[in-house]
């Protein structure tokens, strides 16, 4: 799939989840009503599930802009390390032994005072 496909599907998800949660809302206030004038338990019981159900499609929105944020991100991010540097040792150990020694044989010695 292209990124324009992506794209398409991504607005047009999210276009029918507005809609869907607009007229949700819509039917919860006529159910409002209906509940109110009718006084009658099963439309209470209906009411209830009708915001569960408008809830679970405001959660479905985010979980979709998460989703759609987290593909961006990836897209965004570099493959690899872009500065990367390797130091490589040509010698033996017998020449990283001589130049260890030539260092310390440098370095001034320390004087460590011990005090009683």
């Amino acid at each position: 799939m292209s990124d324009d496909d992506f794209d398409n599907d991504y607005k047009y998800s999210k276009d029918t989840l507005y809609q869907l949660i607009e007229k949700g809302k819509d039917a919860l206030e006529d159910m409002i009503e209906v509940a109110r004038s009718s006084e009658h338990p099963r439309a209470y019981e209906v009411l209830s599930g009708l915001i569960k159900n408008v809830a679970d499609v405001n959660d479905k929105l985010q979980d979709l802009n998460k989703k759609q944020k987290q593909l961006t991100q990836e897209e965004e991010k570099p493959a690899a390390i872009e500065n990367q540097q390797n130091n490589y040792y040509l010698g033996s150990t017998a020449d990283i032994q001589k130049m260890l020694k030539q260092q310390d044989d440098e370095q001034p010695e320390r004087i460590i005072s011990r005090e009683p």
